[in-house]
C-alpha cells in the first residue's frame, strides 16, 4: 500500500513538473544554469555555517596525503563556488572542475578570500569525463554534494581512481536517501522530480554508499550522519574518504 501511494504521489508531482520538463527539452532550462551559481553561492554561507564542524572533521587529515616531496595536489570535482576552500590546508595546490562555466565568477571570489591556497586551472568538465586531468596526477580528490547530480556515479568514481596516485585519497560528503521506514523517505521519492529541476539535476534518492563500496578502493572509511538544521529532504548524509 505504501509503495503504491508513493508511486501515485510521485506521478502527481511529475505531472506538475511537466512545464519544467518542456523547458528542459527545448533548451530554455539552460538559462537557469546561469542563475543557479548565484543561488548556490548564497546558500553556501548557510550550509557551511551549519556543517562547519562536520567539514572540519572530514578534512582534518587531508594534509597527511601529501606526496613524497611534501606537495599536496588537490582536485575538487564539482567545485561550484569554492565552498570548501577554507577547510583545505595551507599551501596545497587546488585544481577545480565543474561542468557549469558560470560558477567561475563566484569561484574567483572564493579564491581571493582564501589566499592560503595555490590555485591551478579551472576545468569546465563533468566528473564522468575529466580528460584534461592526467592519470595518477593528484594526491587528493574532493567531492561534496556532487554525486547526487552526476549522470553516472560509477563512471565518476572510475575517473577519481584514474587521476589519483596510488596511496592518494578521495574525500566525500554527500546527501543520500533516508531510511525506508522514515517519513523523509516518502517525501524524497514523491518530490524528487521537482527537486531535480530546482536543484540543477539533484537526485535525493541515491544510495551512494553502495557505489563507493563497489568502486574498488583499497580502503573505505565511511559513516552515516545527520546534517543539522537543513531540509529534511537532504538531511541524511554520508562522509569519509577512500584510499586508492
Amino acid at each position: 500500500m505504501t509503495s503504491r501511494l508513493v508511486k501515485v504521489c510521485r506521478l502527481l508531482c511529475v505531472t506538475l513538473t511537466l512545464p519544467l520538463y518542456l523547458l528542459d527539452t527545448t533548451g530554455l532550462y539552460g538559462m537557469y544554469k546561469r542563475v543557479f551559481p548565484l543561488l548556490a553561492y548564497n546558500i553556501t554561507f548557510s550550509y557551511n555555517d551549519k556543517m562547519h564542524e562536520t567539514k572540519r572533521e572530514l578534512f582534518r587529515n587531508v594534509a597527511t596525503f601529501a606526496n613524497d616531496h611534501g606537495a599536496l595536489r588537490l582536485l575538487e570535482i564539482g567545485c561550484g563556488s569554492g565552498a570548501n576552500f577554507r577547510f583545505y590546508p595551507y599551501g596545497c595546490t587546488v585544481t577545480c572542475a565543474d561542468p557549469n562555466p558560470h560558477f567561475e565568477k563566484y569561484l574567483r571570489m572564493s579564491m581571493r578570500a582564501n589566499t592560503h591556497l595555490t590555485y591551478g586551472a579551472f576545468i569546465v568538465a563533468s566528473g564522468e569525463n575529466m580528460e584534461e586531468v592526467k592519470d595518477e596526477s593528484v594526491d587528493v580528490v574532493v567531492c561534496t554534494l556532487v554525486l547526487c547530480s552526476v549522470t553516472d556515479v560509477r563512471r565518476v568514481l572510475q575517473e577519481v581512481r584514474r587521476v589519483l596516485r596510488t596511496g592518494g585519497a578521495f574525500f566525500f560528503l554527500e546527501h543520500v536517501v533516508s531510511d525506508s521506514s522514515s517519513a523523509t523517505y516518502f517525501l524524497q521519492h514523491v518530490f524528487e522530480p521537482l527537486w531535480y529541476y530546482l536543484g540543477d539535476g539533484c537526485m535525493v534518492t541515491r544510495a551512494t554508499w553502495k557505489d563507493l563500496e563497489a568502486a574498488g578502493f583499497s580502503e573505505l572509511h565511511l559513516k552515516h550522519v545527520e546534517a543539522p538544521r537543513v531540509s529534511r529532504m537532504i538531511r541524511a548524509h554520508i562522509m569519509g574518504y577512500s584510499i586508492k
